[in-house]
């Protein structure tokens, strides 16, 4: 009966650091879901709007929800047609944190601001949101051209944020790590 108990024990403990160990991982698994979703979709849109010739709205709401909306007419109706909402992993954020370097990725956003496009005036009003356009271009609903950047980040866990540019006039989407690198740094991930 001891040996058993003993058994017991040591196969108890080996579990809880074998878990201990893992909570790192599970916790940058979900920094790399967040981030794979958030740059999947705006990329994943832009490409069928190019390719469909249609207009899809991105709208972002914290904490970390996604919008996809249809946009089929002008200003101001039909209204837009929501396709899907994504949701990041609860732990993971549409936020900035304090050593966010300033100015942003591509030089968007000043690191004050989770989301830095312009916000909605017509759909979803007073909501960051771009509209990707069937020639590619990143544009806010008003038709000016939009670039900005979304800021991925667990709370607390500055080395965790990730960043996602878009070039207004081209439309072109670039994914970004922040590394401590002589100061912090954002680095275009490949």
């Amino acid at each position: 009966m001891l040996e058993l108990t003993i058994t017991i024990a040591i196969s108890l403990t080996m579990a809880c650091v074998t878990f201990m160990a893992l909570i790192p991982l599970l916790h940058q698994n979900h920094v790399d879901a967040a981030f794979d979703t958030t740059i999947s979709a705006i990329s994943g849109y832009r490409n069928q709007a190019t390719s469909r010739t249609r207009r899809y709205v991105l709208t972002f709401t914290n904490p970390g929800t996604i919008t996809v909306q249809y946009w089929p007419g002008g200003v101001p109706s039909p209204p837009p047609v929501t396709v899907v909402t994504y949701n990041l992993p609860t732990d993971i954020q549409f936020a900035v944190q304090a050593g966010f370097p300033n100015p942003g990725p591509d030089g968007f956003g000043d690191g004050t601001n989770p989301v830095a496009f312009n916000a909605c005036t017509v759909i979803e009003a007073g909501q960051p949101c771009v509209v990707l356009m069937p020639d590619g271009s990143a544009q806010d609903d008003s038709g000016n051209s939009d670039g900005g950047v979304v800021y991925l980040t667990r709370p607390g866990d500055l080395y965790s944020s990730r960043a996602i540019s878009v070039i207004g006039p081209s439309g072109r989407v670039r994914g970004w790590r922040l590394y401590n690198q002589s100061g912090n740094t954002w680095v275009q991930q490949q």
